[in-house]
């Protein structure tokens, strides 16, 4: 595999064990890990780079901070409402990184402790195996930011929670934890926090044991469920991104700066 690390971003990494699980770490350890517009540009291509790496059979997506990931930094917020270029550019890298999990042939697990937000939550549920915590929380936050729900939502959400539940949450912006989640199909299966990591690991360890033609090839069979639903996701990525050109979108980013209820819809 060559190097045992790889720096994808500031504060995501990947490690490599000799039992052919490749690791993809959020952090800073301790901390509330964010996607920085570095982050969310690596998560674009480690998929395929993963993929073609010898010896890589299965990739634990997990988080050393305390929460899996809350999303983009507030840099990245500010410059998807003042730029064009910006907006551009995230709506491409949203739409590689839900693209490059769907199209990865390797399986994809994922360990959700804490806060899953944003891109975060993204990397969460689209895995094939979602592993949470009892107390993890995800939330897709959009709605409240003032944009439509969009990137991985419309394609994945439906999906795995029916639509009654995915518009409920969505529209709601509630914050669902790991019980939850498991109740209504969101992920795979909870666990106690504690054993989180450890779960998780025998799982991606399982599927790396796995003949790896027969499980691409069941993953590529059940992600054509996903690929029908690709005009709903390139649908609701680009009214997302629109949306960020708003005033609903200033008002919600003020909002949540100040740490006070947003004010949408209001002219002046």
């Amino acid at each position: 595999m060559g190097t045992s690390e790889w720096n994808v971003g500031p504060n995501l990494r990947v490690e490599f064990g000799s039992d052919g699980v490749a690791e993809l770490i959020f952090g800073p350890d301790g901390e509330m890990p964010y996607a920085d517009a570095a982050s969310h540009a690596g998560l674009v291509s480690i998929w395929q780079r993963l993929e073609e790496t010898p010896g890589v059979r299965c990739i634990l997506v997990r988080s050393v901070g305390r929460g899996f990931c809350a999303g983009g930094t507030p840099d990245v917020v500010q410059s998807m409402l003042d730029s064009d270029a910006a907006r551009l550019r995230v709506m491409r890298e949203a739409r590689g990184i839900v693209q490059g999990m769907i199209d990865c042939d390797l399986p994809i697990v994922s360990a959700i402790n804490g806060a899953a937000v944003g891109v975060g939550a993204a990397v969460a549920l689209l895995a094939d195996v979602s592993v949470a915590g009892h107390r993890a929380k995800i939330i897709d936050g959009h709605t409240k930011l003032g944009v439509a729900a969009g990137d991985h939502a419309a394609v994945i959400w439906p999906l795995l929670c029916g639509m009654a539940r995915a518009k409920y949450h969505l529209m709601m912006c509630n914050s669902i934890d790991g019980i939850e989640a498991e109740r209504i199909g969101l992920v795979s299966v909870a666990v106690p926090d504690d054993e989180l990591d450890s779960r998780a690991r025998a799982i991606a360890q399982h599927l790396a044991a796995g003949s790896p033609t027969a499980l691409a090839s069941t993953k590529r069979s059940l992600n054509h469920w996903l690929r029908a639903a690709w005009p709903a996701f390139e649908h609701s990525l680009a009214l997302e991104i629109i949306g960020f050109s708003g005033q609903d979108a200033r008002e919600g980013f003020a909002a949540l700066n100040e740490k006070r209820a947003p004010h949408f819809g209001v002219s002046g």
